[in-house]
């Protein structure tokens, strides 16, 4: 049977200024990783058996009803504006709406050159791919707003990095592709028209509700606030928090040095790239109001009255913080057991991040052992935190189900950067069983696994991950 995409593309009618018609080139020796069935028929795609599958998901034929484009964007990386960045190693191939009614864009990543692909050879190679792959799906299953891995696919290419590496292609899928940094490179070049354009589409397409930008920027500013707390309550560090990286529908994206915390630390950094924490674990909240700062710039110029509106859209800025705080608490409420957490339960809860912070507990499976009676024995002193159980014992004393609460909120297994590493080896060196044991632990993260309980143990000394890198 042959592969159907039901494609509806909207993208691709907005004028040519929002981006290039380019079409994904062809590699070498196209060899399927993994499809995602599950994904697949949401997104009502049929034909899943077609022996040109792998040729597909690599780019070498470019299925009907696609309409393939390279997105312009500009965007600030590390608080340096770049007036054009852009799709410089995607296409997107087109839009679908799916079974549940939601339009989503199917995008190839590391297909090739594009006009905004500057120095780069427009590849991915095949550690990227995985951990996107991985990470994303894990995510998904997490319940954290995400784009979807799709499929993987092995080039039979070499890449050159540090050294040749072998090349792959990602195929995702996303609510959208629209960035802040979407509607920087409008504003900044004073092209109104576009930018209202551009306004009036991610309106219809993700925030109908929204009737002016100021309302809009409302929307945009909930979700991420949402998004970003819930990053925090699962210890996870996006590692690349720029401008043209944070999504407009409020979605996880662009998977490079992103990693899960062990140890607890708020100063956690793992990408190679931020030397100065910009982007490290507790700095997310303060970088995603950061971000919307630069949305709301870029929305001034659409306001009849952009100068008049500069204190008014500052003040939602500064109110963010507020709103971010608000949705911290919610979550970790409900990591310690309270349904609906109060202001007066952060002490609580930053008590007992202390308590972890000093003694270098692990996140996840010091939450979890909250449930299972095991945080104790993580502790080498556990003269602290037997002192915060007494208090925490009286405040849930209430509750109706604290540890339901507690079993929905912390997971029993994430994607640990050791095993990510370790899964991208082998598959370099030719074996997927790692990659597939991985997305079959992770699919179900909240429930006690004991087929996978080696998943859930921190790294040895001699396995820590010391930095991730962008890689693609």
């Amino acid at each position: 049977m042959t592969l159907h995409i039901p494609f509806d593309n909207s993208y691709a009618a907005l004028p040519d200024s929002f981006y290039s018609r380019v079409e994904p080139e062809p590699v070498k020796d196209p060899s399927l990783i993994a499809i995602n069935e599950p994904l697949a028929r949401e997104l009502g795609i049929d034909g899943l058996d077609d022996p040109m599958l792998a040729a597909i998901f690599a780019g070498n034929a470019v299925p009907d009803g696609a309409s393939p484009l390279a997105q312009l964007y500009a965007g600030h990386q590390f608080g340096q504006y770049n007036p054009q960045l852009g799709d410089g190693r995607a296409v997107l191939l087109g839009e679908t709406v799916g079974k549940d009614g939601i339009r989503r864009d199917i995008q190839l990543k590391g297909s090739g050159r594009t006009p905004y692909s500057r120095m780069g050879d427009g590849r991915a190679w095949l550690g990227p791919v995985l951990r996107e792959y991985v990470v994303s799906e894990a995510m998904h299953a997490l319940g954290v707003p995400t784009t979807r891995a799709l499929a993987a696919v092995r080039t039979g290419e070499r890449v050159v990095r540090e050294r040749p590496l072998p090349g792959a292609v990602l195929t995702r899928v996303a609510q959208s592709h629209l960035r802040v940094g979407t509607f920087q490179v409008f504003a900044a070049r004073g092209d109104i028209a576009s930018l209202q354009t551009l306004f009036d589409y991610a309106v219809a397409r993700h925030y109908p509700e929204a009737t002016d930008p100021a309302t809009f920027l409302d929307a945009v500013m909930r979700r991420q606030a949402a998004l970003v707390a819930q990053w925090l309550s699962l210890g996870f560090i996006h590692g690349v928090m720029n401008t043209d990286n944070c999504s407009i529908s409020g979605e996880t994206i662009d998977y490079g040095p992103c990693a899960f915390m062990d140890s607890y630390h708020p100063a956690t950094v793992f990408s190679s790239i931020d030397r100065f924490g910009r982007y490290g674990y507790a700095a997310q909240a303060d970088i995603i109001v950061w971000n919307m700062a630069q949305l709301a710039t870029a929305l001034l110029s659409l306001m009849p009255d952009p100068e008049a509106s500069v204190e008014a859209f500052t003040a939602k800025i500064h109110a963010m913080p507020e709103m971010i705080r608000a949705e911290w608490l919610s979550r970790f409420g409900k990591k310690i057991g309270i349904a609906q957490a109060v202001p007066e339960d952060a002490t609580l809860i930053t008590n007992l991040l202390a308590l972890m912070e000093d003694s270098e507990t692990d996140f996840t499976n010091t939450f979890r052992g909250l449930v299972d009676g095991t945080a104790r024995d993580l502790f080498a002193d556990p003269t602290g935190f037997d002192q915060w159980t007494e208090t925490w014992t009286a405040r849930i004393d209430g509750e109706d189900d604290p540890e339901g609460a507690m079993r929905a909120a912390n997971p029993v297994l994430i994607p640990r950067n050791h095993r990510i590493e370790e899964m991208i080896q082998a598959a370099v060196n030719g074996d997927d069983s790692l990659f597939h044991r991985l997305n079959a632990a992770y699919a179900a993260p909240y429930e006690d696994a004991p087929d996978y309980e080696d998943l859930r143990r921190g790294p040895l000394p001699t396995e820590v991950v010391q930095a991730t890198f962008c890689g693609t």
